[in-house]
């Protein structure tokens, strides 16, 4: 393999059978844990020369695919080069210790994360996109894709934008916000924001506009605002006066003056230079600003390549919104080279046949939704299987919440027998999956089929020990390349260490409840932060409170054992006089001091029902049934609406905290934030007639 820069070149053997023997994550090949990795993403852009090989984190061998065919060919890429790395989990050259703030990856490399994306120059499809009020899609080739990224980076290059500079976009999930993202992270920048003129929600047109001047007026540095047309036609111009440096997008492009370069200029960046700043869900507190660097497609590219076993032939579909980390998720499919999918609307408007119908026109073959979509599908009545034509889809991924067994059920019955149904479970945080499918894995009920290839990750207990086949914190003992860069204003790191490395020294707690089953693979039980810790013996009580037909109180005696809420919306998932639901634990103090936990369920009843005494027996005997006496809730109410995020996540900790007397600092975070407001007022009430009975 010879030497670069004097120094000698360790060789590490591949696996041959990458999805086999070696598949789960963590598993041991000398001192570290090492999985090889196809890297794509970097087999163009990457200057080697610069690059330090005696502190690279991962084994950099340049092969000529020609000379050594035998070598891990990728017959869908024909390619000049392959860059085959072996991925070592573990910190070269870090500041701190293990995984602190500090580590680096890559050291001494430089790529560019869009000139990864755009390595296909060809006439194939690279977008489809439809929105909820068009009859016909949008179809954008690879060469028209690379062409529009190429004229408007030119023109963000005369506005003096640089590397470092930030871009922001106020944008549906429409083609020109992919577009806008590349243009921006030629160079990774911003001084410039990007909008439409609305947007589409169950047919009618949103005006965004007036919103959009409020947000301008609180920006000094935006030096010129682009929209995008979208709403309206082509031919008629609103008027943007109103908003400082506005400019509609075919004007702003026209305006130009330096024609596109061809090839486009890529800047060539360290590996840790920023690409995205994402923010999670912010339903407990301000969001976390996380800063992501180019790990992030490295990553992106191993789950759909290995994982999911994407190709060119591939038509990927997300139902995601651009503020969520699967449209980074989604756009990443540029990188294979297969057809990204994109439709922006309500995804159950007119009805739920919506999305399925769009499926069967595209041709997708990779369908990404949410659990709780599936549901609503499962809900109205829809049979996709029988009432369109899926021949083509081949894989159904979901994520967002655990899928119940009801859910997997459906996915086989009534919408395709043959298709690999890939629940997926990761975070914004590294914007990837910690758990995730594999096309060489039976899919089992309920479970996530294995662990992420390079990912070290594992089940502990509250005292820090690997425990298997039972329920506990999910963590990851080893780095990995997606790891957010530091957090935004987080100058000493605190937030970060707060987030992830307060619990377990040197060790990445993800905050989710899981468990590693006998099959290697996951099932996810819910955050571990809302999972409940009942008392050793106690009796439920509600002071003060007048039974109504809605609530509802029984003795209750349980065991001090953790509990995943999943368990309990299993049960809840099986009954139709259920619209939606949701679990949480109430902090309260028992006689003799002790603090407690009692288990409270708040239901939405499905339309023609009513929460009746009868009602509530009916529901804690299920879940005595089907979970265990230690599920079974200690009231069991009646409430008009469930709070949710924008991405459909029921939020339990916001409700726990308004059960708790705590304060909401983030309510925009919410789909529905007005939902809130009966909580507050019945944790007001609760709280009056506690002081009364005291």
């Amino acid at each position: 393999l010879g030497k670069r820069k004097g120094e000698g070149v360790a060789v590490v053997e591949a696996e041959a059978d990458i999805g086999g023997a070696k598949r789960h994550a963590g598993t041991k090949q000398g001192d570290g844990a090492k999985i090889l990795l196809l890297l794509h993403a970097l087999s163009f852009g990457v200057n080697l020369e610069e690059a330090d090989c005696d502190s690279i984190a991962c084994l950099q061998v340049i092969m000529d695919k020609e000379k050594m065919p035998g070598v891990l060919p990728c017959p869908q890429f024909k390619l000049r080069c392959i860059l085959i790395s072996v991925w070592l989990c573990s910190i070269i050259h870090a500041d701190q210790s293990m995984l602190s703030i500090g580590a680096k990856f890559f050291p001494g490399a430089r790529l560019n994360f869009a000139e990864n994306l755009l390595r296909f120059r060809d006439n194939r499809p690279a977008i489809v996109f439809k929105a909820e009020t068009s009859n016909q899609e949008e179809v954008i080739s690879y060469a028209q894709l690379y062409d529009r990224v190429a004229s408007l980076s030119a023109r963000l290059s005369e506005l003096g934008v640089v590397a470092g500079d930030r871009i922001a976009a106020y944008i549906p999930n429409i083609p020109e916000a992919i577009i806008a993202m590349l243009a921006a992270t030629r160079c990774i920048t911003p001084k410039v924001v990007f909008a439409t003129d609305g947007y589409f929600y169950k047919g009618n047109r949103v005006n965004t506009l007036l919103h959009l001047k409020k947000v301008i007026d609180q920006l000094s540095t935006v030096e010129k605002v682009v929209v995008i047309r979208f709403t309206i036609s082509d031919k008629y111009d609103l008027d943007l006066s109103h908003i400082q440096n506005a400019v509609y997008y075919d004007h702003f492009i026209k305006e130009g003056s330096t024609p596109p370069s061809d090839p486009i200029p890529f800047v060539q960046l360290p590996f840790d230079h920023p690409i995205y700043i994402m923010y999670s869900s912010g339903t407990t507190g301000l969001p976390k600003c996380l800063v992501q660097g180019p790990g992030v497609v490295l990553n992106h590219l191993k789950e759909h390549m290995i994982h999911l076993n994407v190709q060119r032939e591939d038509r990927v579909f997300y139902f995601t919104t651009t503020g969520w980390m699967m449209w980074n998720w989604l756009v990443s499919v540029l990188g294979v080279g297969a057809t990204v999918v994109l439709f922006d609307g309500n995804p159950l408007y007119p009805s739920t046949q919506t999305l399925w119908q769009f499926a069967q026109d595209v041709g997708v073959t990779v369908f990404g939704t949410s659990a709780r979509y599936l549901a609503a599908v499962m809900d109205s009545g829809c049979v996709p299987s029988k009432e369109f034509d899926l021949s083509k889809l081949r894989m159904i991924t979901s994520t967002g919440s655990p899928a119940s067994t009801n859910i997997f059920k459906f996915v086989y019955e009534s919408i395709k027998s043959d298709v690999q149904f890939a629940s997926i479970s990761g975070g914004t945080d590294l914007n990837g999956c910690f758990a995730l499918g594999c096309t060489n894995l039976p899919v089992c009920d309920s479970e996530l089929q294995t662990r992420g290839l390079g990912l070290d990750v594992r089940i502990f207990d509250d005292n820090g020990k690997e425990i298997v086949q039972e329920k506990g914190e999910l963590v990851c003992k080893q780095p990995f390349p997606s790891m957010p860069l530091y957090f935004w204003s987080d100058d000493n790191g605190v937030k970060y260490h707060d987030a992830y490395f307060d619990t377990f020294p040197d060790i990445w707690r993800h905050g989710d409840f899981a468990e590693v089953t006998k099959s290697g693979g996951v099932i996810i039980y819910g955050r571990s932060d809302a999972t409940l810790k009942p008392g050793t013996k106690e009796t439920t009580q509600v002071l003060g409170m007048l039974l109504t037909p809605s609530m509802f109180r029984l003795n209750l005696w349980i065991g001090g054992v953790r509990i995943g809420t999943a368990d309990i919306y299993k049960v809840m998932e099986r009954m139709d006089n259920v619209a939606d639901s949701v679990v949480v634990g109430q902090s309260y103090t028992l006689k003799d001091g002790t603090p407690d936990v009692r288990i409270l369920l708040f239901v939405v009843m499905a339309d023609g029902h009513e929460c009746t005494p009868a009602f509530q027996r009916k529901v804690r005997q299920h879940i005595r049934d089907q979970a265990s006496p230690r599920h079974m809730p200690g009231l069991v109410v009646a409430c008009p609406d469930i709070p949710h995020t924008v991405s459909g996540k029921k939020v339990e900790l916001t409700v726990k905290k308004i059960i708790d007397g705590c304060e909401v600092t983030n309510k925009s975070a919410l789909r529905n934030p007005e939902s809130l407001v009966w909580f507050e007022e019945f944790a007001a009430s609760r709280r009056e007639k506690s002081k009364h009975a005291a």
